[in-house]
């Protein structure tokens, strides 16, 4: 089973970094072969809406997106882990979202599987927000995310969302929520 780790933190060793680590340390012990993407260390140019994927599934601008597609494709599963940025996923993260537009235009307008193949994918969250008080704090963020695998044919499979972390070692203070990462990346292969 190959896990694909899309990591959309810009904060290198941050909260997001720790909680995805975790999970794929769980992967690991349960017998995945791990792939990370950190995506603020790659150039994604936004999408340009210029509707050239329309014609053949394939996006025009060349950039280390290409490598990105590639990497969806050969992937099993797939684990995403972004800290809430204005309510959603960060800048860097939705960039890469929006790129995918030519998986869109795979699978809506040229109706072929917008990953290559119709084989079942499992797609999971991993969020982090420094707020406690707002009610529905990650609802934006799933939307995104939710649509962003329904769009891939990847199956939903579940999320791990924290409140309250903030500051860069926020998450240290709660070992059990790190120990819930390891178990739910354990569970993810175990149960593929």
């Amino acid at each position: 089973m190959r896990l694909l780790a899309i990591n959309g933190s810009p904060r290198r060793g941050g909260n997001t970094d720790r909680l995805l680590e975790k999970f794929i340390e769980g992967a690991v012990r349960a017998g995945a072969e791990t792939r990370t993407l950190v995506v603020c260390d790659l150039k994604i140019e936004g999408c340009r809406h210029c509707d050239a994927c329309l014609a053949k599934g394939q996006c025009m601008v060349q950039d280390d997106m290409q490598g990105v597609y590639r990497e969806l494709e050969a992937a099993d599963s797939i684990v995403i882990g972004s800290p809430l940025h204005f309510m959603s996923v960060s800048a860097q993260l939705k960039a890469l979202i929006d790129r995918c537009q030519a998986m869109w235009s795979r699978k809506y307008v040229l109706k072929i599987p917008p990953l290559g193949d119709v084989r079942q994918r499992k797609g999971f969250l991993i969020s982090v927000g420094g707020r406690r008080s707002i009610p529905n704090l990650f609802e934006a963020e799933l939307v995104t995310i939710k649509t962003f695998f329904r769009t891939l044919d990847v199956s939903y499979c579940g999320e791990l969302l924290i409140p309250g972390i903030d500051a860069r070692d926020d998450i240290m203070k709660h070992p059990e929520a790190l120990e819930k990462a390891f178990e739910e990346g354990r569970e993810l292969v175990e149960k593929s």
